[in-house]
């Protein structure tokens, strides 16, 4: 599993961004001059309290949202300014995505949810097949393979996402609150697994938590308020 740093080192640059959302007549500024950057390889958790924008910037990171002004580089390609089908295409490429609530279809089996981001590519069914055992290997789920999203714990559910969300190998890994709806003994075995997956396998990982116990198993953590970044807590 590979990176791909831009031309200066770092994978993920944040140049000036800022985002407005129109609600009516009225604007509602979300992030301000932001400034972010971000090494290949890291384990970065980003902070901050409720409606600060921590998941505005991870969609903006992540090419499904679009800066009002400012520019997103990752893997030194120029986000903002890719077409809608080149975005996506890109991210499909890119760009993993594990959510809190999982996001798993009830209908299909945990190999089949696993796959979904793969039928996006031009893999044949036999490499997709290599590559779904390959990802629930990782996060010690083969054995569950066949199983549908019902009949899992939350934290099995939680690792059939993260296997979707590196099935592509992707260069980045972006973590929406991946503990905030487990207990206290799963989500200390899903951080250990986004531990393993950083350090054995070199993943680039952003995760967005609430959470200082998980924001303490990153390699650096960053706080967001007001539009605004700190490398101190927001008091």
């Amino acid at each position: 599993m590979n990176a791909n740093p831009s031309s200066n080192g770092a994978l993920v640059q944040v140049e000036g961004v800022e985002k407005v959302f129109h609600r009516g007549a009225e604007d509602i500024h979300v992030l301000a001059d932001l400034h972010l950057r971000v090494p290949a390889g890291e384990f970065l958790a980003l902070m901050g309290p409720s409606g600060s924008g921590k998941t505005t910037l991870l969609n903006l990171i992540g090419g499904l949202d679009r800066p009002s002004k400012g520019a997103v580089l990752v893997a030194g390609e120029r986000l903002d300014q890719l077409s809608d089908r080149r975005l996506a295409a890109w991210r499909a490429r890119h760009i993993g995505f594990v959510f809190q609530l999982y996001n798993l279809m009830p209908v299909l089996t945990a190999e089949r949810n696993v796959e979904l981001p793969l039928l996006l590519t031009h893999l044949s069914r036999a490499e997709r097949r290599q590559h779904v055992e390959t990802a629930l290997a990782v996060v010690g789920l083969s054995h569950r393979a066949t199983h549908y999203p019902r009949t899992l714990s939350g934290g099995e559910q939680q690792r059939v996402g993260i296997a979707r969300g590196i099935v592509t190998d992707p260069t980045l890994l972006l973590c929406d609150e991946p503990t905030g709806d487990l207990d206290r003994k799963a989500g200390d075995e899903i951080l250990d697994l986004l531990q393993a997956l950083n350090r054995s396998h070199g993943k680039t990982i952003i995760m967005v938590t609430h959470d200082p116990h998980a924001s303490a198993r990153a390699a650096r953590t960053v706080y967001l308020n007001k539009g605004q970044l700190s490398n101190e807590p927001v008091k």
